[in-house]
């Protein structure tokens, strides 16, 4: 990284992730800050914790799982917070860049024809990076989780990376591993010839 800058553009998003570094918008400003913390958060996918009501759910196909057919959606999903957010319009514009491109996935979970919840995220190699999630029903968020683990168990993903702890994904699993751990497990599985579509 030595002598790059890092702009949010397509390219310089994709640089940053190999690298271990993410974007985020400043709510307040607006300015592209840009993060690597230590310890990063990940969620193991052999760790994975479905909760009884979550597995009642998805056993009961309650929401119909979708790939990719409203990425859009689901970016201004997690947007729309009422305690503010990160995404800013030209976020929305560069990971749609990055989806097009069919770097940036999003998986839904759908009710009755509407959009309850989802996860949008890279992938790259055997690594995939999510960035946020949303529901607007109860599970719909963890119900696109949980199929967004099993996709990338399936496709033989290593990494699922969830920036910071929080009890929520703690409550699912996610765990703390150090910065280097993490720079370790990445560098692996970039080098892997995973598909994620």
């Amino acid at each position: 990284m030595s002598g790059r800058r890092l702009t949010l553009t397509p390219e310089g998003v994709l640089l940053a992730y190999r690298h271990g570094i993410f974007p985020m918008a400043d709510e307040r400003s607006g300015d592209i800050l840009w993060f690597r913390p230590d310890p990063r958060t990940i969620i193991p996918l052999d760790g994975f914790h479905v909760s009884r009501s979550l597995a009642r759910t998805v056993r009961r196909a309650t929401f119909e799982i979708r790939v990719d057919t409203d990425f859009e959606g689901v970016m201004r999903g997690c947007a729309d917070r009422p305690e503010g957010t990160w995404i800013s319009e030209r976020f929305v514009e560069v990971y749609g860049a990055l989806h097009r491109a069919g770097q940036a996935h999003s998986v839904e979970a759908w009710r009755y024809g509407r959009l309850a919840g989802g996860v949008y995220g890279l992938a790259l190699g055997g690594a995939f990076m999510a960035e946020s999630m949303f529901h607007r029903e109860r599970d719909a968020s963890k119900a696109a989780l949980a199929a967004l683990v099993g996709r990338l168990r399936e496709r033989r993903f290593t990494l699922l990376d969830v920036q910071y702890l929080t009890p929520h994904l703690e409550s699912l699993g996610a765990v703390e591993i150090t910065r280097w751990e993490y720079e370790r497990r990445l560098e692996q599985a970039l080098a892997l010839p995973c598909a994620f579509t």
